[in-house]
């Protein structure tokens, strides 16, 4: 088992190590910046917001009614590793329950209320790797890179930290380039919700709620990719983003008619 961004771990001979140099961060030669140091006072915070945070998982996800709908070519079961999943931000909260205890690797931004996800999600067998698209973001997917080669399934909150809301970052694609790793993506919609008042309309299920998840088929990034297709595979991520999010809108009514309940995460 690898342990280093040089490691590899079964991969196909088509994809490469590398990032395009002209246009994309170098993910084998950065190293780790320190870690944020927080005051008394935001460690309080992060405390009470955290565990406030699990215990409202803990308490309204049992009692949510999940269905999920798989694209041809999805990859078919939450289990199957590795994988780069990408989600919009405001799905966290019934992410952490469906997908819980089983060792996902998730980009959580450094920021104050990147902090408090990460705490919140590590609680329910999440392993957050520090890092963003405004802050970190090379450290960040250094280390999810090292994951995908030990065989891990890694996902992006794609719109994060910050938003615009609804709009995709490129990590997904330069990490599936250059590890091999098939890329998918998924939505959640719930039919009965509080939505916060914040940049991604966080949403918080209401008790007893049905929730419809949609998976996209996967896509893979060849290694020889050049700037123009990378392009072209960032639209193809964004276009999957919002495709599976219409889909999961527009059904989560059914879901205990034509789509079953799932019962198979423990």
């Amino acid at each position: 088992m690898g342990h280093g961004p040089e490691a590899r771990i079964g991969r196909p001979e088509r994809y490469n190590d590398g990032v395009h140099a002209a246009t994309n961060p170098d993910l084998s030669s950065k190293t780790a910046a320190p870690d944020r140091a927080y005051s008394l006072r935001q460690r309080l915070l992060l405390a009470l917001i955290s565990w406030a945070g699990f215990l409202a998982i803990r308490l309204i996800g049992p009692t949510l009614r999940f269905a999920i709908s798989w694209e041809d070519g999805a990859p078919g079961s939450l289990e199957k590793r590795p994988v780069i999943y990408s989600f919009w931000h405001r799905c966290v909260f019934p992410a952490a329950y469906l997908w819980r205890n089983l060792n996902i690797r998730v980009m959580t931004s450094q920021s104050f209320d990147g902090e408090y996800i990460a705490r919140i999600i590590q609680k329910f067998g999440f392993v957050p790797v520090r890092g963003s698209s405004s802050r970190g973001a090379v450290r960040a997917l250094l280390g999810m890179r090292r994951d995908t080669e030990e065989g891990w399934t890694v996902a992006f909150t794609i719109d994060g930290p910050r938003g615009p809301r609804y709009v995709a970052k490129p990590g997904p694609v330069l990490l599936a380039r250059s590890t091999g790793v098939p890329m998918s993506v998924f939505h959640m919609a719930v039919d009965h919700a509080w939505v916060l008042d914040t940049w991604d309309q966080f949403m918080v299920p209401k008790p007893f709620s049905r929730v419809l998840m949609r998976v996209a088929t996967e896509t893979r990034v060849p290694a020889e990719a050049d700037d123009t297709q990378m392009e072209c595979l960032h639209r193809e991520l964004q276009a999957a983003l919002d495709r599976v999010r219409e889909f999961a809108e527009a059904n989560v009514g059914k879901v205990g008619r034509e789509f079953a309940i799932f019962h198979g995460n423990s």
